[in-house]
């Protein structure tokens, strides 16, 4: 057994590309070794700026000798068919050997395959996973043919065993493997030779490399809390800015600066965005005022003055950065203040595209507006808020600070709205009717905020629809998808009571909605299957009238769901799938419907009239629980039918040869069918 080390050492690696690329590694490389016959204990990747790390471990020396017997053609075959057999199998005739068979004689091969020493297979594995390489974005350089994401300056290849290490020998255009490495660029730029991982990972580490960038990032994120307390602040959690600068750094220094007081009074949300986009610095805030009032930068080496010329050069940069951003949102203000207001902002989207068969973004927030004030009602908003609301909750798209930074639209419209004067349930609109983004997205609940959201998203599907702009696949430009599921949440967690047909007739013009229904009702599977409801129980549901209610639909599933995971629902289903197949069989077979009612005259056995009692006991109280939307209670008198329905199977034969008798048992059965469909169609759960 054997352990083996490799490292990529190259110019910087993307930040974003890094935990992609270790794993690409790990598993081109393991898969590569699996299949050529080296198998291993375990395996993990570990990446930095400058380095792609594997280190394997428990790895066979060499692989094992393979023999395959092949079957070949027959004996006598033309001489042809056998050459082009021993070709394939690299033998001789003399190798061949002669079996009987019950098609007669046949040539047989055993050809063996030595093992292979391990050096030798990861020399050919590694070249392959290197020339390779699936980077997203990849370059050549000097005179050569290869290609990488940024110049690979060296390769480290080593195989450890307990008599020693040794390198494994690879040439890629003129790069050779060796068992040497760099630490850092410049805290400790000359080369160190290792023998191992261990050996590997603790030299860098005192060559200032922190190999492990879950390890940077703890590192991080323990030292910037740590300063920004000691000054009774706290640090805003970005989990991903976290992992962004644990791929910028080896040795990360964290450093707390100050922010010119001129720019403290800017939105905080404008002083986050603007340092996280430009500079990858942490906001500092007070927790009691909420205001960001320092920053945290990561240097990439400790300095002489504690990385003080560090700090006093990124708060100069800084302190450029936020006087545009100054300038944007004064500028800004005093266009939203003004007698113009927001409607200035609403003019110039009169010249922007949404879709070039859509129309502008001015068209598509008339249409909202109409829409939104429509939906008013059944949201419980009113009509002249929801309508303004959704007029101007777009307006500052043309904003200089929404230009940018796009990622702070309808936040921004807020602060715009608020400063305008206009009312704050239109202002809160504005930023709310974006969301839901995602499954994890806060859903809007102020009545005004719920109607734009919805007015939005139905337009933008109704138009994509109406142009035949679907998503297909796995492709969704448009976020068709998200939208949908957007539109769900907001009716269901807002328990909004409306039918989605009528609504998608008033969105744009042409879209086929019922198409979009079964789109909605697709996206509803997804999100109901993750709440653990089965496909099988909301398809029975929307069987049923009245599918495009989402807020009953999905009422009238969860409550079939519980009764189809209890004994009665379990042993009803069984029984009403009994029933309704022989029903089915004998309405095929005579060609009429037994569907007028049992009689009870013609009643022989006594489950028979005990099963005629309870459902003609039961109906009502089903269909009224029904109508009233009470479907526990509908539940509950299905599960009443449990016994009769069982007693009735166990003591009587529905096709009797009294043909007078078999009738009216199947129109009994027929009435466990009309029954019990009134909750779902029981037809389509599977069991």
């Amino acid at each position: 057994m054997a352990d083996l080390l490799i490292e990529l050492f190259s110019e910087e690696i993307p930040a974003r590309m890094q935990a992609r690329a270790g794993e690409d590694l790990k598993k081109r490389m393991t898969d590569g070794l699996v299949e050529a016959g080296l198998t291993y204990a375990g395996a993990h990747a570990l990446t930095t700026p400058r380095r792609l790390t594997l280190a394997i471990e428990g790895l066979l020396d060499h692989s094992p000798t393979v023999r395959e017997e092949r079957k070949g053609p027959k004996v006598g075959a033309p001489e042809k068919a056998i050459e082009g057999f021993l070709r394939g199998a690299g033998l001789s005739r003399d190798q061949l050997e002669e079996r009987d068979t019950p098609k007669g004689a046949v040539y047989f091969a055993t050809i063996e395959k030595p093992g292979r020493p391990a050096a030798e297979i990861i020399a050919e594995v590694l070249e392959d996973t290197i020339r390779n390489f699936p980077w997203p974005k990849s370059m050549r350089w000097g005179a050569g043919s290869l290609r990488w994401v940024r110049p690979l300056h060296s390769i480290l290849c080593v195989l450890t065993r307990e008599d020693g290490s040794e390198v494994v020998p690879l040439d890629i255009d003129g790069i050779t493997s060796g068992d040497t490495t760099c630490g850092h660029r410049f805290m400790a730029p000359a080369r160190i030779s290792v023998t191992g991982f261990e050996d590997y990972a603790a030299k860098l580490k005192r060559a200032f490399v922190v190999l492990d960038p879950k390890e940077r990032e703890a590192a991080i994120w323990q030292d910037a809390t740590n300063q920004a307390f000691a000054s009774g602040l706290e640090v805003v959690d970005d989990k991903g800015l976290l992992a962004e600068v644990a791929g910028l750094v080896e040795w990360p220094v964290v450093l707390m600066g100050s922010i010119d007081a001129e720019f403290l009074d800017l939105p905080p949300e404008v002083l986050q965005t603007s340092m996280k986009e430009h500079q990858k610095f942490f906001s500092v805030k007070n927790p009691k005022s909420g205001r960001i009032e320092k920053f945290i930068t990561v240097a990439n080496r400790e300095t002489a003055d504690n990385g003080a010329t560090i700090l006093a050069g990124n708060q100069k940069v800084l302190s450029a950065r936020l006087a545009d951003a100054k300038f944007f949102w004064e500028n800004d203000l005093r266009i939203a203040k003004s007698e113009v207001g927001m409607e200035g902002w609403l003019e110039s989207l009169g010249n922007v595209t949404f879709h070039n068969k859509l129309g502008t973004q001015a068209a598509r927030i008339d249409r909202i507006a109409a829409l939104a004030r429509e939906i008013a009602p059944v949201v419980g908003a009113d009509a002249d808020l929801a309508e303004q609301a959704a007029k101007v909750a777009k307006a500052d798209l043309s904003s200089e600070m929404v230009y940018e930074f796009p990622e702070l639209q309808g936040l921004m419209g807020r602060y715009y709205a608020q400063a305008a004067g206009l009312p704050q349930e239109v202002a809160n609109a504005c930023q709310q009717h974006y969301s839901p983004l995602g499954p994890s997205d806060e859903v809007p609940t102020e009545p005004v905020s719920v109607a734009v959201a919805l007015a939005d998203k139905i337009d933008t599907l109704t138009g994509f629809w109406a142009i035949d702009e679907k998503p297909t696949g796995s492709k969704d430009p448009y976020a068709l998808r998200r939208a949908a599921l957007g539109v769900i949440r907001l009716v269901l967690e807002n328990g909004v009571r409306v039918a989605l047909s009528g609504v998608f007739t008033q969105g744009y013009e042409g879209a086929d909605e019922s198409d979009l229904l079964s789109f909605f009702h697709d996206r509803l599977k997804v999100f109901l299957r993750d709440q653990g409801i089965r496909h099988d129980v909301i398809d029975a549901c929307i069987a049923m009238e009245g599918n495009d209610d989402l807020t009953l639909l999905v009422k009238r599933a969860r409550a079939l769901e519980a009764f189809m995971s209890s004994e009665d629902g379990e042993n009803l289903l069984q029984g009403f799938k009994r029933a309704n197949n022989i029903l089915s069989q004998a309405e095929e077979k005579d060609g009429v419907e037994y569907s007028y009612g049992a009689d009870k005259k013609f009643i022989e056995d006594p489950s028979e009239a005990a099963l005629f009692d309870a459902l003609a006991a039961n109906e009502g109280a089903i269909s009224s629980a029904i109508e009233a939307e009470d479907f526990a209670a509908a539940m509950g008198g299905m599960a009443a039918l449990r016994a009769p329905v069982d007693a009735f199977f166990e003591a009587v034969q529905v096709n009797s040869d009294n043909q007078v008798v078999r009738r009216n048992r199947l129109n009994l059965l027929s009435q466990i069918r009309k029954v019990c469909g009134q909750v779902a169609d029981l037809s389509r759960i599977e069991g």
